[in-house]
C-alpha cells in the first residue's frame, strides 16, 4: 500500500521504510522556527535542559514579527531575550527592518524548501507546506526541544485529500477557495489531519496565492497543509534556496481518510461573518445587509504579499477611503515593502487616504496598530475572527480577500470590489 506525500517525508526523516496514520515517530528536523512572542518561552526551556548548544546554528530562526518595532517595555524585552539567545548561539535572527511575518519571511529568503519538516511555535507555520513541506506550529517547549536535539516526535497524521476542478471567476481568489473549504467542512473536521490541496483549479494560482490556502489549515483544526510541487513552486524555490531539496509525491494507491472534490467554476468572492472562519457566506449577502465599518485591514500571514497588495491597489487606484473608515496596510516582510514601493503601491495606498505600516503582523491578534474599540467593525485579511481577536471582545470581524477589502475601505461598508471596477484586473491579466 502506498503512502501520502506527508508519510513519505515523516518515514524518511525517521529512518523508516513506510509509516501510517496514528504511527508514533522520531523525526529529525530540518528548520526550527520562533517569534518574538514565542521564542523567550521556548529559550527558558532550552535553558532548563542544560544543553549548552542548538543542534545546528543555520537552522533555528528567530523572527521578530508580532511586536515589530516594540510596542511597550514588554516586548522590546522579548526581543532582547531572543537577539541575545541568537547571538550567543549563532541562529539566524531577523530584526525589525531585515526581516517581517515568519511564514512569508522563511519561504521568501529560502530557508525553507520543499520536502522540509519545520517546527514553528507559532499556529500559522502550516503556510509553508504549499511548498510541498511538512511545516508544522507546536508550542515553545516543544521548539526548545527540537532547537536542542533537531529532533521531534510526531503522531503521523491522516491526511485528507481536497481536489478542486474549473477555473475561478471573476474577483474570486485564493482566499475564497480555503474559506468555502471552511465554511464546508468547519473548524474542527480536520483535527490533527493533513489537509492536502490539488487540482486543476489550483494550478491557476501562483506561491503568493498558494501561501494563503495552506495558512488557514489551522483554521480547520488541520496538523499541516501540503501542495503537491509543481513547476510554479521549483520556479518560486530555484533562485532562492539556500540549500537542495527533496520532492515527494503521493502513491497512486496512497489512502486518504477522505477525499473532497469540488467545481469552484461558478463560486463567487466569500466573507467569513463574525465570529468563526466557517461563518462563511457570498460577499453579496453581506452587501445587502449594508454593514457600515470602521475599518480595514489589509496584512497579516494571509494576505500581505505583493500579489495581495497589487488587488488591493488596483481597486483602490484613483478613489479614497471613506471618511469614517481607517485602512491600515502592512505589507508582509521588508522584500515585499520594497517591491510595492517600486511598483507604486504604496503610492496608490497614501493618495487614498490608507495607513502604511512596517512589517509586521500588527493588529491581526490585537496587539497593536489597529486595535477595535467596543463595537466597530473591521473588515480583515487576516484568518480569525473569533470574539476579541482584534481587540474589544465586542467588536466584529470580517474575513475577506485583498479586492473585497479595498472595496470596503473605499465604500464605507462590506463591499464586492465589483461595485468600484466593471472588470476584475486580476482575470484580465492587467495586473
Amino acid at each position: 500500500m502506498g503512502m501520502t506525500m506527508v508519510e513519505k517525508i515523516l518515514a524518511d526523516h525517521s529512518g523508516r521504510k513506510s509509516v501510517r496514520p496514528g504511527d508514533l515517530v522520531n523525526a529529525k528536523v530540518d528548520v526550527v522556527m520562533c517569534n518574538d512572542i514565542t521564542a523567550p518561552i521556548a529559550i527558558n526551556e532550552f535553558r532548563k535542559l542544560g544543553v549548552k548548544k542548538v543542534f545546528d546554528p543555520s537552522r533555528v530562526m528567530m523572527v521578530m514579527s508580532h511586536y515589530v518595532p516594540a510596542k511597550d517595555i514588554a516586548s522590546a524585552e522579548q526581543a532582547r531575550t531572543a537577539k541575545v539567545f541568537a547571538e550567543e548561539q549563532g541562529c539566524v535572527f531577523y530584526d525589525a527592518g531585515k526581516g517581517g511575518i515568519e511564514h512569508i519571511l522563511l519561504p521568501q529568503e529560502g530557508q525553507v524548501v520543499p520536502g522540509d519538516i519545520e517546527v514553528g511555535a507559532d499556529s500559522h507555520t502550516t503556510t509553508v507546506g504549499a511548498l510541498g513541506a511538512l511545516a508544522c506550529g507546536f508550542g515553545s517547549t516543544d521548539a526548545a526541544i527540537a532547537m536542542a536535539t533537531g529532533e521531534l516526535w510526531f503522531r503521523v497524521p491522516r491526511t485528507i485529500r481536497f481536489i478542486y476542478h474549473g477555473k475561478p471567476a471573476s474577483w474570486v481568489r485564493s482566499k475564497d477557495i480555503i474559506l468555502y473549504t471552511i465554511g464546508k467542512i468547519g473548524t474542527d473536521h480536520a483535527t490533527y489531519a493533513c489537509m492536502q490541496f490539488e487540482g486543476e483549479a489550483l494550478r491557476e494560482f501562483s506561491m503568493d496565492a498558494r501561501f494563503t490556502i495552506t495558512n488557514m489549515v489551522a483554521e480547520a483544526g488541520g496538523k499541516c497543509g501540503v501542495i503537491p510541487v509543481d513547476d510554479v513552486t521549483l520556479n518560486y524555490v530555484t533562485p532562492r534556496a539556500k540549500r537542495p531539496w527533496k520532492v515527494y509525491d503521493s502513491d497512486s494507491d496512497a489512502q486518504y481518510s477522505e477525499t473532497f472534490e469540488w467545481d469552484i467554476s461558478n463560486l463567487g468572492p466569500l466573507i467569513a461573518k463574525p465570529f468563526s472562519p466557517d461563518n462563511v457566506v457570498p460577499v453579496d449577502e453581506v452587501v445587502d445587509e449594508k454593514v457600515k465599518i470602521d475599518q480595514v485591514f489589509i496584512g497579516s500571514c494571509t494576505n500581505a504579499r505583493l500579489e495581495d497588495l497589487q488587488e488591493a491597489a488596483a481597486v483602490m487606484r484613483g478613489n479614497k477611503v471613506a471618511d469614517h473608515v481607517r485602512c491600515i496596510i502592512i505589507p508582509a516582510t521588508q522584500e515585499v515593502y520594497k517591491q510595492a514601493l517600486h511598483e507604486g503601491l504604496i503610492d496608490v495606498f497614501m493618495e487614498a487616504g490608507a495607513t502604511v505600516g512596517a512589517a509586521t503582523c500588527g493588529p491581526c491578534l490585537g496587539g497593536y496598530m489597529g486595535v477595535l474599540a467596543e463595537g466597530e467593525k473591521c473588515v480583515s485579511t487576516s484568518n480569525r475572527n473569533f470574539p476579541g481577536r482584534m481587540g474589544h471582545v465586542r467588536s466584529e470581524t470580517y474575513l475577506s480577500n485583498p479586492s473585497v477589502a479595498a472595496a470596503s475601505a473605499v465604500l464605507g461598508r462590506v463591499a464586492h470590489p465589483g461595485e468600484i471596477l466593471s472588470v476584475d484586473p486580476i482575470a484580465a491579466g492587467s495586473v
